[in-house]
């Protein structure tokens, strides 16, 4: 009886034990089966938000990379859609004869040849063309369509692309460049939106399959294919004085109201340059916003030298010098060279925007514009709708912010020296308009010879922005005394006088 106990206990002992043993041996399984369920759960999230990335920040620059030639095999069943303006006037569409070829139109021949761009019979792109190609060759998502079309082997009608873009004040802004080379670009401060955009030398977009290889030929000045508007980079001569105002404010945020300089028509700084104003002109005791608006070369090459060149780089690096802008086509960055190594005198020309400093005049306008917006600057967009070909909206684009770069009192007080360059100083040439416009002039030397490009950078009404404009008129222009009387013709046309 008592050895019965026993081998029960003993008996027990071992199931335990067993038990234990099978116990743990089930934890590892579960564990190991966890390890695995976790890691491509983790694969599974991974691949998720890879996705979500692509498709919202890469997908596009993929499809319409031009050496993509998936998207241009749609062509063999889909017809190209239109290019449209801001009120649906046709600025490229796909003509076709009774033999089926198609023919892609430009109505407006060089007027949008560097906005809207080309697509040529070789497969080359640029412009809008380029930057949606993927919706002009989408389909409708209709699949009874798509199906229809399969079956009786037609065709489908691509996506229509509705840019920003406004006619009249293209066309103002062309007709006032004249045959000068330089650009013209205009947006409205608030959203963003490009109203505008022109480049000279130009170019017959409906020429392109006949033409294109003569183009190529010329001389990178003479060149028809530079949008010079977005990948001209120019010294910015003295608009760059609003960024030199801006840094002064900011390294004297208790006294700059207090500013004073005595111009006798030339500055000379100890280990420096002799900085000269235009045409040796004296201006004479000033303040800062009288300095700014005379554009006087002496005062602002002096405030230039005493900048905290540290703080000053940080500035133009908020404002995206040496940097990429936030916009969805081609461009050129802008740049600014100054280091903690830089001498008296290179701070001297940097701060009149002379020196090794580089603009775009779409930078250029972008910054004028964040003024225009209370500091805050907008991403420049020239796409403002996509439809399919049934009319329905597949993409609309919205303003966003880029950032805000300087705050609302520091634009208010540029905005008032910006005024004063209208009312008393360098930009006269819009005195007298009712819209009240607000602006910076420059000269901008760009050799050893005695020619200048002229800018104007500006918006208008100056107490409610709605539009901003930026005109370069390359050395040795004619016809037209400065850039700001070409900028007052599209603010002419866009308020209706």
């Amino acid at each position: 009886m008592a050895e019965n106990k026993k081998q029960d206990r003993r008996r027990k002992k071992q199931n335990i034990q067993s038990d234990i043993v099978d116990n743990e041996k089930k934890n590892l399984r579960n564990k190991e089966t966890n390890i695995i369920a976790f890691f491509f759960v983790g694969l599974f999230l991974a691949t998720i938000v890879y996705l979500c990335i692509f498709n919202v920040r890469d997908a596009g620059t993929i499809v319409n990379n031009p050496y993509n030639k998936r998207v241009d095999n749609q062509e063999s069943k889909v017809v190209r859609g239109d290019i449209l303006a801001d009120d649906g006037d046709v600025l490229a569409t796909t003509l076709t004869d009774e033999d089926g070829n198609e023919t892609r139109y430009y109505p407006y021949d060089n007027l949008f040849c560097h906005s809207v761009g080309f697509t040529s019979l070789t497969g080359m792109k640029t412009g809008i063309e380029q930057s949606q190609n993927y919706f002009l060759l989408s389909e409708t998502d209709n699949v009874l369509d798509q199906i229809g079309n399969d079956l009786s082997g037609g065709k489908a009608k691509g996506h229509n692309v509705t840019t920003t873009l406004n006619v009249e004040l293209t066309k103002a802004a062309y007709k006032a460049l004249g045959n000068n080379k330089g650009a013209v670009i205009a947006m409205e401060p608030a959203t963003g939106k490009i109203l505008a955009m022109v480049s000279n030398p130009s170019f017959d977009a409906n020429a392109v399959n006949t033409d294109y290889d003569e183009w190529i030929t010329y001389d990178s000045a003479d060149s028809v294919l530079l949008n010079r508007a977005t990948q001209g980079l120019y010294p910015p001569g003295s608009t760059f004085k609003i960024i030199t105002a801006l840094a002064y404010i900011r390294q004297n945020q208790n006294d700059y109201y207090n500013y004073s300089y005595n111009c006798d028509g030339q500055a000379y700084i100890s280990g420096g340059t002799t900085i000269a104003c235009f045409d040796h002109t004296a201006h004479g005791y000033q303040d800062l916003r009288k300095a700014f608006a005379n554009s006087c070369n002496s005062a602002f090459s002096t405030i230039g030298a005493g900048l905290n060149k540290t703080s000053f780089m940080n500035l133009c690096s908020t404002l995206l010098f040496n940097s990429n802008l936030p916009v969805g086509f081609e461009y050129s960055k802008s740049t600014m060279a100054v280091t903690q190594d830089s001498s008296i005198s290179e701070m001297q020309e940097t701060g009149i925007g002379q020196g090794r400093t580089m603009m775009t005049p779409l930078h250029n306008m972008m910054i004028a514009a964040s003024v225009a917006n209370d500091g805050v600057m907008m991403t420049p967009y020239i796409v403002d709708s996509i439809s399919d070909s049934e009319g329905r909206t597949v993409v609309k684009n919205k303003p966003a912010e880029a950032g805000t770069v300087m705050s609302a009192e520091e634009a208010e007080y540029l905005t008032e020296c910006m005024r004063e360059v209208i009312t008393s100083g360098t930009g006269n040439s819009m005195k007298y308009s009712s819209y009240e416009a607000a602006g910076k002039t420059g000269s901008a030397q760009y050799d050893d010879s005695d020619r200048y490009h002229s800018w104007f950078t500006g918006f208008a009404p100056y107490d409610n922005p709605q539009i901003a404009v930026c005109v370069i008129l390359e050395g040795g222009y004619s016809g037209v005394s400065s850039a700001q009387v070409v900028a007052k013709a599209v603010f002419d046309t866009y308020f209706g006088y």
